[in-house]
């Protein structure tokens, strides 16, 4: 087992060594996520990405605007937005 020790800042900040982020794949400006088990054994994680990461990734279809997506996306957040105040899930 390897062990690396890192200087939290006064800010709480941590860099991740380049040789866990190489074996994580993780690259500038990806998410992390932190897990805490029972037993208080700390795992780091990358996150998996959101609809909202991957907006805009992909070029548009032929043909159709991206625009359209745009609304779609929009109104499914909303309507989930809706369900979620009003305690319904359609």
């Amino acid at each position: 087992m390897q062990q690396i020790t890192r200087t939290v800042t006064s800010k709480g900040q941590v860099t991740i060594p380049k040789q866990i982020r190489e074996q994580l794949g993780i690259d500038p400006a990806d998410k992390v996520t932190f897990v805490v088990n029972d037993s208080g054994v700390v795992e780091i994680h990358t996150a998996p990405y959101s609809i909202r990461d991957l907006r805009g990734i992909l070029p548009a279809i032929p043909g159709r605007e991206t625009e359209d997506f745009d609304d779609f996306i929009d109104e499914a957040m909303q309507t989930r937005a809706d369900q979620l105040a009003t305690g319904t899930s359609e």
